[in-house]
């Protein structure tokens, strides 16, 4: 008897689940570290930098994940950061647009017999008078609420990495993002203050909170 085919983890997001060269930049997004959580199960990251739903779908990167998925595979839907953009290509009202590519995303996973499930997006390191501050608005609440109208699983990594740097504070949560003081490393000779995208240390917790969200709901 054959062996039975292991199911697969696909990402679908944008650059803070993205894949990075060390060599290149010091960036590491959650996607790029989740198989090391996952028991073995291989994870095939199709997330990139600068893409919203829109952008992902315009260019054909959704029917490139459909046409290497197979029954019984997981697929993770992160978006928003670039939704909120005020680039015409990128940008997707919270309540129609944005709601309706997520709905596509789903029904098209469903139509080739994988799982969706859907991920609130990571939140952005905002400090202001030692509060830190609530992101992604309206966008999260679309989300929840095509979790529920459409009956999909969400993970909330928006509350999972708000309450890892509200917990960490201001001055030690900076490690988790791309903040680095001039001189800290050679490709960022000026340093670099950048609450959006994570480094080693961010994307670690945060491909950790993702996995213990697919481990509850006994996907892997």
């Amino acid at each position: 008897m054959s062996e039975e085919r292991k199911k697969r983890v696909f990402i679908c997001g944008d650059s803070t689940a993205a894949s990075y060269k060390a060599e290149e930049t010091l960036i590491v997004g959650w996607g790029q570290l989740l198989d090391r959580f996952l028991n073995r199960t291989e994870v095939v990251n199709h997330a990139m930098a600068g893409r919203s739903t829109k952008s992902f779908l315009a260019e054909g990167r959704l029917q490139r994940v459909l046409d290497e998925i197979s029954p019984g595979d997981i697929l993770l839907i992160q978006f928003a950061h670039n939704d909120e953009s005020d680039k015409p290509e990128r940008h997707t009202d919270p309540w129609t647009s944005y709601r309706d590519n997520l709905i596509i995303f789903i029904s098209s996973a469903r139509k080739s017999g994988a799982v969706p499930v859907l991920l609130t997006p990571i939140c952005i390191r905002l400090w202001e008078n030692d509060v830190l501050q609530q992101t992604h608005g309206e966008y999260l609440k679309v989300m929840k609420d095509v979790s529920v109208c459409e009956n999909v699983p969400l993970i909330d990594l928006y509350k999972d990495s708000f309450h890892i740097v509200e917990k960490m504070g201001e001055v030690k949560s900076r490690s988790l993002y791309m903040n680095l003081y001039p001189g800290e490393d050679p490709r960022y000779p000026d340093g670099l203050q950048d609450n959006t995208h994570t480094r080693f240390a961010g994307a670690e917790a945060y491909a950790r909170c993702a996995a213990d969200g697919l481990f509850g709901m006994e996907f892997v």
